[in-house]
């Protein structure tokens, strides 16, 4: 039986109760599985929820953090997200260096959301978003248009289109099939280590947490933390790779 958050029957339930149960049978097969994955069950998958869960704490939890700010005397909250901003400032100038602080704010966005996501899946009553393709498949789409729109923006079009020649010019057509392939199969790097590694280990987890809910499942907890953390790193550090690729004219 398929696992579901503790706000999957509750949200859903309060929607069907207003609005009626989707109406599945008006829509094509393929429109369907789109829309309403669930059929007639569901409005709202349960990736869905979570997502705008981590949105909904995200909207309440950092106006509370920003109004404690405190220069002087920053608290132990303060501090942690402080180390945080820091490591990824390092993290993003080392990989795509000068003109960093431009990329800043989206490539802060997917480490705090991947990573958020990811740590749902330590408790038993939430599911986590990024352990469903569909959701890692979209941050990757949206990785994948950020990047190369950022090529286009630094390079001009012909600029950016250069990338994909190489440096033979009787092989550039042959080159630029390569690279396109190459660059669209990006979006698969990006979404299926994502979806396979929280999927995998939230399975795990959930296995031996039905069958020993109390000590058997601390040790694959322990190491669900940390595979939460360096997925979100995984994630960023590969973004900022493909940015540095398509702005390397930048560095010279």
């Amino acid at each position: 039986m398929e696992h579901h958050s503790i706000l999957y029957g509750p949200v859903n339930g309060l929607l069907i109760r207003l609005l009626g149960q989707p109406p599945v049978d008006k829509l094509s097969p393929g429109a369907r599985a789109f829309w309403f994955p669930d059929g007639k069950e569901a409005w709202i998958p349960d990736p869905a929820i979570m997502a705008i869960l981590v949105l909904v704490l995200f909207a309440i939890f950092l106006p509370m953090a920003a109004r404690r700010f405190d220069r002087d005397k920053p608290g132990g909250v303060q501090n942690f997200l402080e180390m945080l901003v820091d490591g990824m400032r390092g993290l993003f100038e080392d990989v795509i260096g000068h003109g960093a602080e431009k990329y800043y704010w989206m490539l802060g966005a997917f480490a705090v959301f991947i990573g958020v996501s990811n740590l749902f899946g330590l408790f038993f009553f939430l599911t986590p978003p990024t352990a469903v393709l569909s959701t890692t498949l979209a941050l990757a789409v949206v990785s994948f248009v950020y990047f190369n729109a950022i090529g286009i923006r630094a390079n001009g079009l012909w600029g950016y289109l250069k990338h994909f020649l190489g440096a033979v010019w009787w092989l550039a057509p042959l080159f630029f099939v390569i690279e396109t392939i190459s660059n669209f199969a990006r979006i698969l790097s990006l979404s299926l280590r994502l979806f396979m590694n929280i999927s995998g280990e939230h399975t795990v987890t959930g296995f031996f947490s039905s069958i020993a809910p109390i000590v058997v499942p601390w040790p694959l907890m322990i190491l669900g933390l940390f595979t939460a953390f360096l997925q979100a790193f995984i994630f960023v550090t590969l973004t900022s790779v493909y940015i540095n690729l398509l702005t390397a004219h930048e560095e010279h």
